[in-house]
């Protein structure tokens, strides 16, 4: 069975705070607050937690505020190989109203070189043949943008396969690096910042999701909100490309839902399922988790259910 491994270098406490209506510069009453430990890929091991696939978060945490990420990991029996240092997590601010969520997202630790060896040494320890890592998120104060492409490197000289989920500085200098990750997974911005020109259509995404695979990256997933997402995966000298549409939802939070996404792929390919089921898998975990607040799936039926409904489109190559 493979083994999943998640990094999170910036996590968060994700706060919560429903309102009836976000109006800048004025006096406010919430409706609810509530909080739950986040960071990228804390939120996809939540998810593939509740999905029943067994995994180890690894990352930085604060012990000054460690209540709620010890919760989670002991209520969904996930593994934590998590570096503790002096502190306290960030708290993000996720301010919810009918048109949407607003997002405050403050600095988070600053990791000394000491750190960084630390996670170093349990990602070396804990990767191996039989793991897929999830390289997830920002990298905070203190962190080179390129730490995830050596990351990428080392794991893949242990064997694992590598999943990247990450934006700006961090995601280009990985997709340039001489070791690829095996999957990407940007938003449409994500990947109109590493094109270097806007992709407003579907053809202008999948075009650049095909650069990406031509240049040696085996899988690439392109979530794009409301419109589903793509996947392109490379075959010998050719690609097969996906477009997966998003089923209609009711919303209770959209907060981890492109964590949830990443989660479902991740499902996918430790089942070895083909690309369109993995696609839907994806989409089912994503849609799952909208109807939830934080980063967590209903009951598996509930998502199977999703994702037999979702409609896949073979695109022309």
């Amino acid at each position: 069975m493979t083994r999943v491994l998640t990094l999170t270098l910036n996590p968060a406490i994700d706060r919560t705070v429903t309102l009836d209506r976000l109006e800048p510069g004025a006096v406010h009453r919430a409706r609810a607050v509530r909080d739950d430990a986040g960071g990228k890929g804390v939120n996809v091991a939540s998810c593939l937690a509740d999905w029943g696939v067994p995994v180890t978060a690894t990352g930085v945490l604060g012990a000054g505020n460690a209540a709620a990420f010890e919760a989670l990991f002991s209520a969904k029996g996930i593994d934590d190989r998590c570096v503790w240092v002096p502190g306290e997590t960030r708290t993000n601010l996720k301010l919810v109203d009918p048109a949407g969520t607003t997002d405050v997202n403050l600095p988070g630790l600053t990791l000394d070189p000491a750190t960084l060896r630390a996670i170093r040494a349990v990602l070396a320890e804990a990767a191996g043949p039989d793991t897929l890592v999830v390289l997830a998120g920002s990298l905070p104060a203190g962190v080179e943008a390129g730490l995830y492409a050596e990351l990428t490197a080392e794991l893949k000289e242990r064997g694992a396969r590598v999943l990247l989920d990450a934006s700006g500085p961090p995601l280009a200098a990985a997709l340039a690096a001489r070791v690829l990750p095996d999957a990407v997974k940007p938003n449409r911005h994500e990947l109109e910042e590493w094109a270097g020109r806007p992709l407003p259509a579907l053809a202008d995404v999948v075009a650049a999701a095909r650069e990406l695979v031509r240049r040696g990256i085996p899988l690439v997933a392109v979530s794009l909100g409301a419109e589903g997402a793509v996947f392109v995966r490379g075959r010998g000298t050719r690609d097969e490309a996906l477009h997966a549409l998003a089923p209609a939802t009711d919303v209770a939070s959209t907060v981890g839902a492109g964590d949830a996404l990443v989660a479902g792929l991740v499902a996918g390919l430790c089942a070895d399922r083909s690309l369109a089921d993995t696609a839907r898998l994806a989409l089912a975990f994503a849609a799952g988790k909208l109807t939830r607040a934080g980063a967590h799936l209903p009951g598996r039926g509930a998502v199977e259910a999703i994702a037999e409904g979702i409609e896949v489109r073979v695109l022309p190559a």
